[in-house]
Protein backbone atom coordinates (compact mmCIF):
# COMPACT_ATOMS: atom_id res chain seq x y z
CA UNK A 1 0.00 0.00 0.00
CA UNK A 2 1.30 3.48 -0.97
CA UNK A 3 0.43 6.19 1.53
CA UNK A 4 0.38 9.74 0.13
CA UNK A 5 -0.07 12.99 2.03
CA UNK A 6 -1.43 15.86 -0.09
CA UNK A 7 -0.68 19.32 1.32
CA UNK A 8 -3.02 22.30 1.04
CA UNK A 9 -2.30 25.64 2.65
CA UNK A 10 -4.42 28.24 0.86
CA UNK A 11 -7.66 28.21 -1.04
CA UNK A 12 -6.25 27.70 -4.59
CA UNK A 13 -4.40 24.61 -3.37
CA UNK A 14 -7.71 22.80 -2.99
CA UNK A 15 -8.43 23.25 -6.68
CA UNK A 16 -5.07 21.60 -7.40
CA UNK A 17 -5.32 18.76 -4.89
CA UNK A 18 -8.95 17.86 -5.67
CA UNK A 19 -8.22 16.26 -9.08
CA UNK A 20 -5.15 14.49 -7.66
CA UNK A 21 -7.18 13.00 -4.84
CA UNK A 22 -9.83 11.80 -7.31
CA UNK A 23 -7.17 10.26 -9.55
CA UNK A 24 -5.58 8.38 -6.65
CA UNK A 25 -8.94 6.87 -5.73
CA UNK A 26 -8.75 4.84 -8.95
CA UNK A 27 -5.80 2.90 -7.56
CA UNK A 28 -6.58 0.41 -4.75
CA UNK A 29 -2.89 0.37 -3.82
CA UNK A 30 -2.91 4.09 -2.93
CA UNK A 31 -4.13 5.64 0.31
CA UNK A 32 -4.50 9.37 -0.22
CA UNK A 33 -4.83 11.72 2.75
CA UNK A 34 -5.22 15.50 2.84
CA UNK A 35 -3.36 17.76 5.26
CA UNK A 36 -4.70 21.32 5.54
CA UNK A 37 -2.11 23.52 7.20
CA UNK A 38 -4.63 26.30 7.74
CA UNK A 39 -2.34 29.00 6.37
CA UNK A 40 -5.53 30.57 4.98
CA UNK A 41 -8.88 29.50 6.34
CA UNK A 42 -12.29 31.10 6.41
CA UNK A 43 -15.19 29.21 7.97
CA UNK A 44 -17.50 30.84 5.44
CA UNK A 45 -15.61 29.12 2.62
CA UNK A 46 -16.01 25.57 3.91
CA UNK A 47 -18.69 24.84 1.33
CA UNK A 48 -16.23 25.79 -1.40
CA UNK A 49 -13.57 23.48 -0.04
CA UNK A 50 -15.64 20.44 0.66
CA UNK A 51 -19.10 20.50 -0.93
CA UNK A 52 -18.37 22.32 -4.19
CA UNK A 53 -15.08 20.54 -4.81
CA UNK A 54 -16.48 17.17 -3.69
CA UNK A 55 -13.44 16.13 -1.72
CA UNK A 56 -13.44 14.79 1.82
CA UNK A 57 -12.62 17.07 4.70
CA UNK A 58 -8.91 17.04 5.51
CA UNK A 59 -7.57 14.18 7.57
CA UNK A 60 -5.45 16.77 9.40
CA UNK A 61 -6.07 20.43 10.05
CA UNK A 62 -3.02 22.13 11.53
CA UNK A 63 -4.61 25.51 12.26
CA UNK A 64 -1.51 27.56 11.49
CA UNK A 65 -3.29 30.82 10.68
CA UNK A 66 -1.54 34.03 9.64
CA UNK A 67 1.71 35.76 10.53
CA UNK A 68 4.92 36.68 8.75
CA UNK A 69 6.33 34.30 6.15
CA UNK A 70 8.89 33.14 8.70
CA UNK A 71 6.27 32.55 11.39
CA UNK A 72 3.97 30.61 9.07
CA UNK A 73 6.82 28.49 7.73
CA UNK A 74 8.21 27.71 11.19
CA UNK A 75 4.84 26.88 12.77
CA UNK A 76 3.91 24.68 9.82
CA UNK A 77 7.16 22.76 10.04
CA UNK A 78 6.68 22.06 13.74
CA UNK A 79 3.11 20.83 13.32
CA UNK A 80 3.66 18.89 10.12
CA UNK A 81 6.56 16.99 11.65
CA UNK A 82 4.06 15.48 14.10
CA UNK A 83 1.89 14.30 11.18
CA UNK A 84 4.85 12.76 9.37
CA UNK A 85 5.99 10.89 12.47
CA UNK A 86 2.47 9.61 13.06
CA UNK A 87 1.65 8.61 9.47
CA UNK A 88 5.06 7.59 8.10
CA UNK A 89 3.94 8.23 4.50
CA UNK A 90 5.62 6.97 1.36
CA UNK A 91 5.28 10.33 -0.39
CA UNK A 92 4.38 13.95 0.35
CA UNK A 93 2.84 15.99 -2.48
CA UNK A 94 3.09 19.77 -2.36
CA UNK A 95 1.49 22.11 -4.89
CA UNK A 96 2.20 25.65 -5.98
CA UNK A 97 4.42 28.08 -4.14
CA UNK A 98 3.00 29.14 -0.77
CA UNK A 99 4.72 28.96 2.62
CA UNK A 100 3.00 25.65 3.42
CA UNK A 101 4.51 24.15 0.27
CA UNK A 102 8.03 25.08 1.34
CA UNK A 103 7.56 24.11 4.99
CA UNK A 104 6.12 20.66 4.35
CA UNK A 105 8.67 19.85 1.66
CA UNK A 106 11.51 20.72 4.03
CA UNK A 107 10.11 18.59 6.85
CA UNK A 108 9.54 15.60 4.57
CA UNK A 109 13.05 15.71 3.15
CA UNK A 110 14.66 16.04 6.58
CA UNK A 111 12.75 12.92 7.61
CA UNK A 112 13.79 11.11 4.41
CA UNK A 113 10.31 11.07 2.86
CA UNK A 114 10.19 11.60 -0.94
CA UNK A 115 8.57 14.85 -2.14
CA UNK A 116 6.60 15.50 -5.32
CA UNK A 117 6.16 19.11 -6.46
CA UNK A 118 3.16 19.83 -8.66
CA UNK A 119 3.61 23.04 -10.70
CA UNK A 120 7.37 22.71 -10.65
CA UNK A 121 9.72 24.89 -12.66
CA UNK A 122 7.69 28.09 -12.74
CA UNK A 123 9.83 31.23 -12.43
CA UNK A 124 8.96 34.91 -12.47
CA UNK A 125 12.57 36.07 -12.11
CA UNK A 126 11.46 38.38 -9.29
CA UNK A 127 13.30 37.28 -6.13
CA UNK A 128 11.46 39.91 -4.08
CA UNK A 129 8.38 37.67 -4.25
CA UNK A 130 8.32 35.11 -1.41
CA UNK A 131 6.61 32.70 -3.79
CA UNK A 132 9.62 32.78 -6.11
CA UNK A 133 11.95 31.78 -3.27
CA UNK A 134 9.58 28.99 -2.26
CA UNK A 135 9.45 27.63 -5.81
CA UNK A 136 13.21 27.64 -6.20
CA UNK A 137 13.93 25.86 -2.91
CA UNK A 138 11.25 23.20 -3.32
CA UNK A 139 12.36 22.41 -6.86
CA UNK A 140 15.92 21.87 -5.60
CA UNK A 141 14.91 19.25 -3.04
CA UNK A 142 11.92 17.53 -4.72
CA UNK A 143 12.21 13.97 -5.98
CA UNK A 144 9.43 14.24 -8.57
CA UNK A 145 8.82 17.49 -10.42
CA UNK A 146 5.59 17.81 -12.41
CA UNK A 147 5.69 20.65 -14.94
CA UNK A 148 2.77 22.65 -16.34
CA UNK A 149 4.37 24.37 -19.33
CA UNK A 150 7.47 24.38 -21.53
CA UNK A 151 9.15 27.22 -19.61
CA UNK A 152 9.20 24.96 -16.54
CA UNK A 153 11.32 22.41 -18.39
CA UNK A 154 13.74 25.11 -19.49
CA UNK A 155 14.01 26.61 -16.00
CA UNK A 156 14.69 23.28 -14.32
CA UNK A 157 17.29 22.35 -16.90
CA UNK A 158 19.01 25.69 -16.35
CA UNK A 159 18.95 25.06 -12.59
CA UNK A 160 20.68 21.73 -13.06
CA UNK A 161 17.77 19.51 -11.97
CA UNK A 162 18.18 15.90 -13.08
CA UNK A 163 15.96 15.28 -16.11
CA UNK A 164 14.90 11.89 -14.77
CA UNK A 165 13.02 13.68 -11.97
CA UNK A 166 11.11 15.97 -14.32
CA UNK A 167 7.77 15.17 -15.99
CA UNK A 168 5.88 17.45 -18.38
CA UNK A 169 2.29 16.55 -17.50
CA UNK A 170 0.18 19.69 -17.86
CA UNK A 171 -1.83 21.76 -15.42
CA UNK A 172 -3.94 20.28 -12.61
CA UNK A 173 -5.69 23.65 -12.20
CA UNK A 174 -7.20 23.08 -15.63
CA UNK A 175 -8.34 19.62 -14.49
CA UNK A 176 -10.47 21.30 -11.85
CA UNK A 177 -11.67 23.98 -14.21
CA UNK A 178 -12.87 21.44 -16.80
CA UNK A 179 -14.39 19.19 -14.16
CA UNK A 180 -16.44 21.95 -12.55
CA UNK A 181 -17.16 23.99 -15.68
CA UNK A 182 -20.33 22.03 -16.36
CA UNK A 183 -21.54 22.71 -12.82
CA UNK A 184 -20.87 26.44 -12.82
CA UNK A 185 -24.09 27.36 -14.71
CA UNK A 186 -26.05 25.81 -11.83
CA UNK A 187 -25.15 28.83 -9.73
CA UNK A 188 -27.36 31.91 -9.82
CA UNK A 189 -24.51 34.41 -9.65
CA UNK A 190 -25.26 36.18 -12.96
CA UNK A 191 -28.90 36.61 -12.01
CA UNK A 192 -28.05 37.62 -8.45
CA UNK A 193 -25.69 40.36 -9.64
CA UNK A 194 -28.01 41.38 -12.50
CA UNK A 195 -25.35 41.01 -15.17
CA UNK A 196 -25.37 39.47 -18.63
CA UNK A 197 -22.86 37.44 -20.63
CA UNK A 198 -20.05 39.44 -22.25
CA UNK A 199 -21.38 42.63 -20.74
CA UNK A 200 -19.25 43.04 -17.63
CA UNK A 201 -15.64 43.24 -16.50
CA UNK A 202 -14.15 41.45 -13.47
CA UNK A 203 -11.49 43.17 -11.36
CA UNK A 204 -9.46 41.40 -8.65
CA UNK A 205 -6.58 43.07 -6.82
CA UNK A 206 -4.74 41.84 -3.75
CA UNK A 207 -0.95 41.88 -4.18
CA UNK A 208 0.91 44.12 -1.70
CA UNK A 209 2.71 45.96 -4.50
CA UNK A 210 -0.66 47.14 -5.80
CA UNK A 211 -2.88 47.56 -2.74
CA UNK A 212 -0.59 48.43 0.18
CA UNK A 213 -0.16 52.09 -0.75
CA UNK A 214 -2.62 54.96 -1.06
CA UNK A 215 -1.23 55.77 -4.50
CA UNK A 216 -1.78 52.23 -5.75
CA UNK A 217 -5.32 52.02 -4.40
CA UNK A 218 -6.19 55.46 -5.74
CA UNK A 219 -5.03 54.39 -9.19
CA UNK A 220 -7.11 51.22 -8.97
CA UNK A 221 -10.15 53.33 -8.15
CA UNK A 222 -9.44 55.52 -11.18
CA UNK A 223 -9.33 52.38 -13.33
CA UNK A 224 -12.68 51.32 -11.90
CA UNK A 225 -14.17 54.76 -12.52
CA UNK A 226 -13.03 54.70 -16.15
CA UNK A 227 -14.11 51.12 -16.81
CA UNK A 228 -17.68 51.46 -15.50
CA UNK A 229 -18.31 54.09 -18.18
CA UNK A 230 -18.33 51.25 -20.69
CA UNK A 231 -19.49 48.15 -18.81
CA UNK A 232 -20.52 47.07 -15.36
CA UNK A 233 -17.60 45.98 -13.18
CA UNK A 234 -17.74 43.09 -10.70
CA UNK A 235 -15.18 43.64 -7.95
CA UNK A 236 -14.87 40.70 -5.49
CA UNK A 237 -12.85 42.60 -2.94
CA UNK A 238 -10.02 40.81 -1.17
CA UNK A 239 -9.90 41.30 2.63
CA UNK A 240 -6.44 42.89 2.34
CA UNK A 241 -7.67 45.33 -0.30
CA UNK A 242 -10.81 46.20 1.67
CA UNK A 243 -8.80 46.80 4.83
CA UNK A 244 -6.37 49.13 3.09
CA UNK A 245 -9.12 51.07 1.33
CA UNK A 246 -10.62 51.74 4.75
CA UNK A 247 -7.26 52.60 6.32
CA UNK A 248 -6.47 55.15 3.61
CA UNK A 249 -9.92 56.75 3.80
CA UNK A 250 -10.96 55.76 0.27
CA UNK A 251 -14.26 54.05 1.12
CA UNK A 252 -16.42 57.04 0.21
CA UNK A 253 -14.85 57.33 -3.22
CA UNK A 254 -15.27 53.60 -3.83
CA UNK A 255 -18.89 53.51 -2.75
CA UNK A 256 -20.08 56.24 -5.12
CA UNK A 257 -18.80 54.56 -8.30
CA UNK A 258 -21.85 53.78 -10.43
CA UNK A 259 -22.12 50.43 -12.22
CA UNK A 260 -19.62 48.95 -9.77
CA UNK A 261 -20.75 45.71 -8.13
CA UNK A 262 -18.82 45.09 -4.91
CA UNK A 263 -18.94 41.53 -3.60
CA UNK A 264 -17.15 39.36 -1.08
CA UNK A 265 -14.73 36.74 -2.46
CA UNK A 266 -16.83 34.25 -4.41
CA UNK A 267 -17.08 30.50 -4.22
CA UNK A 268 -15.17 28.55 -6.86
CA UNK A 269 -18.22 27.68 -8.97
CA UNK A 270 -19.56 31.22 -8.76
CA UNK A 271 -16.26 32.77 -9.77
CA UNK A 272 -15.82 30.25 -12.56
CA UNK A 273 -19.22 31.23 -13.93
CA UNK A 274 -18.23 34.89 -13.73
CA UNK A 275 -14.92 34.33 -15.52
CA UNK A 276 -16.51 32.25 -18.24
CA UNK A 277 -18.98 35.00 -19.07
CA UNK A 278 -16.88 38.14 -18.59
CA UNK A 279 -15.74 40.30 -21.49
CA UNK A 280 -12.44 41.07 -19.72
CA UNK A 281 -10.65 40.33 -16.45
CA UNK A 282 -8.28 42.84 -14.83
CA UNK A 283 -6.19 41.21 -12.11
CA UNK A 284 -2.88 40.74 -10.34
CA UNK A 285 -3.53 37.05 -9.64
CA UNK A 286 -1.41 34.13 -10.79
CA UNK A 287 -3.98 31.39 -11.31
CA UNK A 288 -6.47 33.60 -13.13
CA UNK A 289 -3.90 34.04 -15.91
CA UNK A 290 -4.11 30.29 -16.57
CA UNK A 291 -7.86 29.99 -16.22
CA UNK A 292 -8.60 32.87 -18.59
CA UNK A 293 -6.19 31.41 -21.15
CA UNK A 294 -8.10 28.13 -21.11
CA UNK A 295 -11.47 29.93 -21.19
CA UNK A 296 -10.15 32.23 -23.95
CA UNK A 297 -11.20 35.33 -22.04
CA UNK A 298 -8.97 38.44 -22.35
CA UNK A 299 -6.92 39.14 -19.22
CA UNK A 300 -4.87 42.16 -18.15
CA UNK A 301 -2.40 41.34 -15.37
CA UNK A 302 -0.80 44.09 -13.29
CA UNK A 303 2.61 42.55 -12.79
CA UNK A 304 6.02 43.26 -14.28
CA UNK A 305 6.75 39.55 -14.71
CA UNK A 306 4.85 36.28 -14.73
CA UNK A 307 5.89 32.78 -13.75
CA UNK A 308 3.35 31.57 -16.34
CA UNK A 309 4.78 32.98 -19.59
CA UNK A 310 2.81 30.60 -21.79
CA UNK A 311 -0.32 32.60 -20.92
CA UNK A 312 1.28 35.63 -22.58
CA UNK A 313 3.09 33.85 -25.41
CA UNK A 314 0.09 31.93 -26.78
CA UNK A 315 -2.75 32.64 -24.33
CA UNK A 316 -5.04 35.59 -23.68
CA UNK A 317 -2.97 37.26 -20.98
CA UNK A 318 -1.23 40.64 -21.26
CA UNK A 319 1.19 42.00 -18.66
CA UNK A 320 0.99 45.65 -17.66
CA UNK A 321 4.10 47.02 -15.99
CA UNK A 322 2.29 49.54 -13.83
CA UNK A 323 -1.14 50.71 -12.75
CA UNK A 324 -1.75 53.05 -15.68
CA UNK A 325 -5.42 54.00 -16.16
CA UNK A 326 -4.81 55.21 -19.72
CA UNK A 327 -3.22 51.92 -20.77
CA UNK A 328 -6.06 49.93 -19.22
CA UNK A 329 -8.61 52.09 -21.05
CA UNK A 330 -6.85 51.50 -24.36
CA UNK A 331 -6.74 47.74 -23.78
CA UNK A 332 -10.38 47.72 -22.70
CA UNK A 333 -11.44 49.45 -25.91
CA UNK A 334 -9.45 46.90 -27.94
CA UNK A 335 -11.38 44.11 -26.23
CA UNK A 336 -14.78 45.76 -26.68
CA UNK A 337 -14.00 46.42 -30.35
CA UNK A 338 -12.97 42.79 -30.89
CA UNK A 339 -9.34 43.57 -31.69
CA UNK A 340 -7.77 40.95 -29.39
CA UNK A 341 -6.84 37.39 -30.39
CA UNK A 342 -8.57 34.38 -28.86
CA UNK A 343 -5.30 32.71 -27.97
CA UNK A 344 -4.44 29.02 -27.86
CA UNK A 345 -4.71 26.39 -25.15
CA UNK A 346 -1.23 25.16 -24.10
CA UNK A 347 -0.16 21.51 -24.53
CA UNK A 348 -1.51 19.01 -22.00
CA UNK A 349 -4.03 21.50 -20.56
CA UNK A 350 -6.67 18.89 -21.31
CA UNK A 351 -8.12 17.98 -17.92
CA UNK A 352 -6.10 14.76 -17.61
CA UNK A 353 -3.00 15.99 -15.81
CA UNK A 354 -3.86 14.39 -12.46
CA UNK A 355 -4.35 11.04 -14.20
CA UNK A 356 -0.89 11.31 -15.74
CA UNK A 357 0.66 12.20 -12.37
CA UNK A 358 -1.05 9.29 -10.62
CA UNK A 359 0.06 6.85 -13.30
CA UNK A 360 3.68 8.02 -13.08
CA UNK A 361 3.77 7.78 -9.28
CA UNK A 362 2.15 4.35 -9.19
CA UNK A 363 4.68 3.07 -11.72
CA UNK A 364 7.56 4.48 -9.66
CA UNK A 365 6.39 3.04 -6.35
CA UNK A 366 5.36 -0.41 -7.60
CA UNK A 367 8.51 -1.35 -9.50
Amino acid sequence: MIKILNIVGVRPNFMKVAPLHRAFENYPKITSKIVHTGQHYDNNMSDVFFEQLQIPKPDYYLGIGGGSHTEVTAKTMLEFEKVILSENPDLVIVVGDVSATLACALVAKKLHIPVAHVEAGLRSGDHSMPEEVNRMVVDKIADYLFVTEKSGLENLKRDGVCEKKVFFVGNVMIDSLKYYLKKAPQTSILKDLEIQRNNFVIVTMHRPANVDSEKGLSTILTILENTVKHQKVVFPIHPRTAKNIKNFGLEKRLNVIKNLILTKPQGYLEFLQLMKNASLIITDSGGIQEETTFLQVPCLTFRTTTERPVTVEIGTNQLLDDLNPQTVHEKLMEVLEGKTSKGQIPPFWDGKTAERIAEILVSKFTK
